[in-house]
């Protein structure tokens, strides 16, 4: 009798194999929701994914939770539309259009459709809040810009008009003109001193150089070197102290400043001091520096 009880109870198990609250792994990035949540939108893939019977087909990491192998930071806003079916959005929002790819991974066209660009009866893209912003562009916008409004200009400068070498100088100056501005770039560093001053000391182990400043610039500056995963949703023209370098070389950090034509215009640094052992006099320095560049 038993042995009846428990196969009895073991078949409303098989009816709904999904526990109340799911953990997901996506990208790396852990969220906890409910599983009425994961199924309701009808024919999207998370859908699909856990209303079906055999749970153990679905991939999980090392900790038992289920896996999906996309974008950890853009499944937040799917998972907000996923909860109520609205569409919310930074101002500024800056990765419109990786969102809408998201969107169209997950089979959700209704978001897929508040994603895509509007336009204006002038058919041009209308004046949408959470479009990307200019200033994400690549470093070589404004110079688009500059030599497609030089162009248009072509002309009147070709027929000899008024006007025509006001606008060619325009465009040549226009073209060399560069944002200025400040980055700062800072790091802790620690090194052993030995008593007699002539160990071979660890001299400026590096295991994170900071960012902060204004969001386009530092863009512009380190590219695809530049983590922004503690701070994804800073518009352009706003400042951060939370990015960093993907990787630990201050010089190349230095190299790619100058390149953008930065120069350092100060520095400076704090430091303390602590014994390693009890028994020896090894000691342990460690340090924060701030080195401060601007561009003119």
């Amino acid at each position: 009798m038993a042995l009846a009880d428990n196969a009895g109870s073991a078949k409303p198990s098989e009816d709904i194999p999904f526990p109340e609250i799911i953990e997901l792994n996506v990208g790396g990035q852990v969220y906890i929701t409910r599983h009425p949540t994961l199924v309701s939108v009808p024919g999207s893939l998370l859908w699909e994914m856990f209303t079906q019977k055999n749970v153990r087909s679905l991939a999980r990491d090392s900790k038992g939770r289920f896996f999906v192998d996309r974008d950890g930071f853009l499944f937040r806003y799917i998972l907000d539309y996923m909860r109520d079916q609205q569409l919310v959005l930074p101002d500024h929002f800056p990765e419109r259009s990786r969102l809408q790819r998201e969107a169209e991974y997950f089979m959700l066209p209704e978001l897929v459709k508040l994603l895509a660009p509007k336009l204006s009866k002038q058919n041009s893209l209308g004046d949408d809040p959470c479009q990307s912003d200019p200033e994400e562009l690549s470093p070589n916008t404004d110079a688009t810009r500059n030599l497609t409004s030089t162009g248009a200009t072509l002309p009147s400068a070709m027929a000899g008009g008024p006007g025509s070498a006001i606008a060619s100088g325009v465009g040549t100056a226009s073209t060399n003109v560069r944002r200025a501005g400040f980055i700062t770039i800072g790091y802790r560093g620690s090194y052993t001193l030995g008593r007699d001053s002539q160990t071979d000391a660890k001299f400026r182990r590096v295991a994170r150089i900071m960012v902060c400043g204004k969001t386009s610039l530092a863009k512009e500056v380190f590219g695809d070197t530049l983590n922004e995963s503690r701070d994804p949703d800073r518009p352009p023209e706003r400042y951060t102290s939370r990015y960093y370098l993907k990787f630990t070389f201050l010089e190349q950090a230095f190299d790619k400043l100058a390149d953008a034509g930065f120069h350092m215009v100060a520095c400076n640094s704090t430091g303390t001091c602590a014994f390693a052992h009890d028994q020896t006099d090894d000691r342990i320095w460690t340090s924060y520096t701030e080195y401060v560049f601007y561009r003119e």
